[in-house]
């Protein structure tokens, strides 16, 4: 493996001793999801940790009174030792409830550990689900959603620091009764042990969360490249053009990277790390010598030496792992910030307060008045100054060249986004005006990237309208529609045959079939306005028409709107709309658009000039 140092970079600004304070607010927030996951789970957990929190103290002062018990015997053998064996008895039961706890606790922890884990994923998919299209066209979105998915896992570790944290304190509890009795500076003294070890610790996870949340775009870039360089849908054209030497360098390049800021950062780590366990073991050995001296001296047994140097060294393993976890317990929750933050992100697209059904009839058609984009973080305007109607059953088509705003108007059309300026109408209404979900539902729309999903063939059509998964009938009708029943006839499995090779016994289509499979998609609702954004892309020219002219067919008295690239089809249209930098420039039908003589008529030319 290269491991060539790359250049430094930047290192990223470690978060303040405010900000991981402020953090912390985050956890009751967070401990409510958890009860939300499985209340009962959450409740026994706790419980089992309580009793367990009990049983180290217990154990060491059963084993102080045997200590003793064994040095009266050995000094008086008239004692018996019935006594001794009911305390060896009683340790013997403590030591087996306390392995039987820790067990369930670790059972307990990893159950509701998953439980979250899911639970939190079906929330991040939910959440995102509510989120406007072109919010997932943002690069800063992307970040957080990525932040909060890592949060689904990372979390469940969490959730077991702190309710361990919870269980070592009161076992602190008990144990420090007993050393504070006998001594309490033994206990300043445990602290100024461990104290210097966690503030370090508390420094390094800091400059680690820094250093993870600084990678992340970079991160998403790794896991892009490691998919492109390893992916059944990336392997063809990596072989044809040779690219995986420039994907294997450009992964190890950034690869090396992470090391290399992790290496450094690891070795600072560790050596501060041993350094402060030097001085937590030197602190342990000064209050082990003091009470070696006190019971030498008398003024305590031998089982009260065993007892309070184990409580002793109990505690400071304790305290140390309180105070470390306590820097974890912070940091995870400075990467709870993360995943609450994307719960933070809203809609633009609102609901409006009394929504209206979409009319079961359209009269008056959709009117643009004015209608402008422009995508978040864009100075360049998508669409601008759009107004036009697209009346009742109309066939119109769209025109122009690639970039010229024909899939945002399209978007804006079926309410993906909404007008940054001006607005659109539905019967002299504003669209925003209309239930979304019923307006979704009369709008059927197929994009040109539409997913070939690794389902079955009838699964894939039925996304068309999912709430129809189950309408057998109505997905192969929809077949039919698409021309797409022949090649089901043809598949071994039929509509039942899966799609795609990820999955065993997996069938691949060509870019033609499958294209049959997403028009599909467009007719398992019966929509009001059908929109084609250039699905038959793939199909040669004749296809193509086919289609258009079945489509025309079969959406007679609906509205319907088609891009395409070839004038062949779009003539077929009532209207042609042409586009330019995302402004309109003309309208009309295809014969009045040639004699007028303008942009539509220039594009046909050329693209005819091609067929000479």
């Amino acid at each position: 493996m290269n491991t060539a140092r790359p250049p430094k970079n930047k290192r990223p600004e470690p978060v303040t001793l405010k900000e991981r304070l402020d953090a912390l607010r985050n956890l009751p927030a967070f401990f409510k999801l958890v009860w939300q996951t499985s209340p009962w789970m959450t409740l026994v957990n706790s419980l089992l940790r309580i009793m367990r929190s009990a049983t180290p103290l217990g154990l060491l002062y059963v084993g102080k009174l045997i200590i003793d018990q064994v040095i009266k015997i050995s000094h008086n053998h008239d004692l018996g030792t019935h006594y001794l064996w009911q305390l060896v008895a009683a340790e013997f039961a403590l030591a087996l409830i306390s392995d039987g706890l820790t067990r369930a606790i670790t059972l307990m922890d990893s159950l509701l550990g998953d439980l979250f884990s899911n639970h939190t994923s079906v929330k991040i998919m939910a959440h995102a689900a509510t989120l406007d299209l072109d919010q997932f066209e943002d690069a800063e979105f992307y970040d957080k959603l990525e932040r909060a998915r890592q949060q689904t896992v990372g979390r469940t570790i969490l959730l077991s620091q702190v309710m361990s944290q919870v269980q070592d304190l009161i076992t602190m509890g008990f144990l420090a009764v007993g050393l504070m009795a006998f001594n309490p500076w033994l206990i300043v003294l445990l602290l100024i042990a461990i104290i210097p070890a966690f503030l370090g610790e508390s420094h390094f996870n800091d400059q680690s969360y820094a250093l993870t949340r600084g990678q992340t775009p970079e991160r998403r870039e790794l896991d892009y490249i490691r998919y492109l360089g390893a992916s059944d849908e990336t392997a063809k054209e990596v072989k044809i053009f040779d690219l995986s030497g420039f994907i294997i360098e450009r992964f190890k390049l950034l690869s090396n990277k992470f090391y290399w800021d992790n290496r450094r950062l690891s070795i600072q780590r560790s050596l501060w790390g041993t350094f402060f366990a030097m001085l937590g073991s030197i602190g342990y050995y000064a209050a082990y010598v003091f009470i070696i001296i006190k019971a030498v001296e008398g003024s305590v047994s031998i089982g009260e030496l065993a007892f309070l140097a184990g409580s002793f060294r109990q505690l400071r393993a304790l305290l140390e792992g309180i105070l470390t976890r306590f820097t974890a317990v912070s940091q995870g929750a400075i990467y709870l910030r993360d995943f609450f933050e994307f719960f933070e992100i809203q809609p633009k697209i609102t609901l409006s307060a009394k929504p209206l059904p979409f009319p079961k009839t359209i009269q008056q058609g959709f009117t643009f008045e004015d209608v402008g984009f422009r995508y978040i973080n864009s100075e360049r305007w998508a669409n601008r100054h759009l107004s036009f109607t697209l009346h009742p059953g109309e066939k119109l088509a769209l025109v122009g060249e690639n970039g010229a705003g024909k899939t945002t108007l399209v978007k804006l059309l079926s309410r993906l986004y909404d007008p940054t300026e001006g607005r659109i109408l539905l019967e002299g209404i504003d669209l925003k005006e209309y239930d979304l979900a019923d307006l979704r539902l009369n709008v059927g729309i197929i994009f040109q990237d539409y997913l070939r999903y690794q389902m079955s063939f009838a699964q894939n059509i039925a996304v068309g309208n999912i709430n129809q998964k189950e309408n057998r009938p109505l997905i192969v009708n929809s077949a039919k529609q698409s021309l797409a029943d022949i090649l089901a006839a043809k598949l071994p499995g039929q509509y039942d045959q899966q799609l795609g090779k990820r999955f065993a016994d997996g069938v691949e289509l060509s870019g033609g079939e499958w294209q049959k499979v997403a028009l599909a998609r467009a007719y398992m609702r019966d929509a009001q306005l059908l929109i084609l954004d250039e699905p038959t892309s793939a199909l040669d020219a004749r296809a193509e028409y086919n289609v258009f002219e079945r489509f025309a067919e079969l959406t007679k008295g609906k509205s319907a709107v088609l891009i395409s690239h070839r004038f062949s089809t779009v003539r077929m249209a009532d209207r042609i709309l042409v586009l330019e930098k995302g402004e309109l420039v003309e309208i009309g039908s295809h014969e009045e658009l040639l004699i007028k003589g303008g942009r539509y008529a220039e594009l046909f030319d050329l693209q005819a000039m091609g067929y000479r």
